[in-house]
């Protein structure tokens, strides 16, 4: 029976704890699977609720943290090699840059037969200034070079891999897109969609546009104001708009608010043109109450926001960013320029004007988009990718 030992940054609330999840709930019976990773940021929700529904206990290994820490770093890495000592996994898999870094390290040291890592999305660009950057490529190559298979999930993604950033080769980097359970998306939409609305106090007129996602200063919600801003001057529809989601960028974006006199609430009272709901749990609740869902970001993986979206048949905005342009079914969304604030706004204002016809269009593939990006799939996919590593 092979043993996998899949380690993930933190449980908060996204695409990779997902992912995780139902690796290790839905294997083939001939695999052994235990999960680790470190603990939600104070500003992010816990994904804890994820892996508790599917019945898995994973270990938390609080010193795996965000943010670049020798001592933690060192204390995490011993705890995973402890672990793997412990388990002697034949392969450890480890999910996005922290646990990647630390958790083959640890692997490479421990002499595991298999080492495999997925990129769910990367840090090579927007995110920090050219030293550091560059000091992640270095560390990122130097990994590669020890790992024996590579999992992006995109086409876009393996391009940026092997060609764009050049951190691993092309015959070691496998595409295997993310996999969810999206039937829930599709299902009592109606009564979901009445209990959001009448939980957020929006009319039947009012079109409700959501971004949802971490405040953080790469998701460019700047971009997302503005052009709900634009919207609302120039359209006679009735617009609200909700973002979803917490971080450090919060107070910032109340005070750009503040000073371009929009009016926005971060509790219940009063309609305001923005509403802040922090972290949603029930996320298909939120997508059945919303008429459209937005992305600014200016670096991504694959938005598991804008898949959800369309498998609840919402119509979709996004900046070209990451793998969008893999993840986005023809008719339903439109795909702008990162940064470009004139296309963003323009197209949000024909979305809204046009919302009922471009609707009927993701109505149409939810059924397409729920294949493409089942978890069976994604099983299948990761099932015949380590039967051929074990192999090998």
């Amino acid at each position: 029976m092979p043993k996998v030992l899949r380690i993930i940054n933190r449980f908060n609330l996204g695409g990779p704890t997902y992912n995780v999840a139902y690796l290790t709930r839905y294997l083939p019976e001939a695999y052994s699977t235990v999960l680790a990773g470190g603990p939600e940021e104070a500003s992010e929700g816990s994904s804890l609720h994820i892996t508790e529904k599917l019945g898995i206990n994973p270990i938390l290994i609080p010193e795996l943290q965000r943010e670049l820490n020798l001592t933690n770093d060192l204390k995490a890495y011993r705890i995973i090699k402890k672990l793997i000592q412990e388990t002697r996994p034949d392969i450890v898999h480890t999910h996005a840059s922290k646990a990647g870094a630390i958790g083959r390290l640890a692997a490479i040291h421990a002499g595991v037969p298999v080492i495999v890592h997925t990129f769910h999305g990367h840090v090579f660009h927007s995110y920090f200034g050219a030293l550091k950057t560059a000091f992640y490529k270095v560390i990122e190559r130097y990994l590669a070079k020890r790992t024996h298979a590579i999992v992006a999930i995109s086409p876009l993604q393996k391009k940026e891999l092997t060609e764009t950033y050049r951190i691993c080769s092309n015959e070691q980097t496998h595409v295997i897109p993310l996999g969810f359970d999206l039937a829930r998306f599709s299902e009592n939409t109606v009564s979901k969609r009445a209990a959001f609305r009448e939980r957020f106090k929006i009319n039947d007129d009012e079109i409700a546009i959501g971004i949802i996602g971490r405040l953080a200063p790469v998701k460019n919600h700047h971009l997302f104001i503005d052009a709900v801003a634009y919207v609302n001057r120039c359209s006679s529809k009735k617009i609200r708009a909700f973002i979803v989601g917490d971080g450090e960028l919060k107070a910032e974006l109340c005070q750009y608010m503040a000073q371009h006199e929009l009016a926005f609430s971060e509790s219940d009272g009063p309609p305001a043109l923005f509403r802040f709901t922090g972290w949603q749990t029930e996320v298909d609740t939120v997508l059945a109450g919303l008429d459209l869902v937005c992305l600014s970001s200016k670096n991504e993986g694959t938005p598991v926001s804008l898949i959800e979206a369309q498998a609840a048949g919402k119509y979709v905005l996004t900046t070209n960013v990451g793998g969008v342009t893999d993840i986005i079914e023809p008719g339903c969304g439109t795909i702008t320029p990162p940064g470009d604030t004139e296309a963003y706004q323009t197209a949000l204002l024909y979305i809204v004007e046009n919302i009922e016809t471009l609707s009927a269009a993701v109505s149409a593939s939810v059924k397409t988009i729920q294949e493409k990006f089942s978890y069976q799939r994604l099983i299948k996919d990761m099932d015949n990718l380590y039967q051929h590593l074990l192999k090998k």
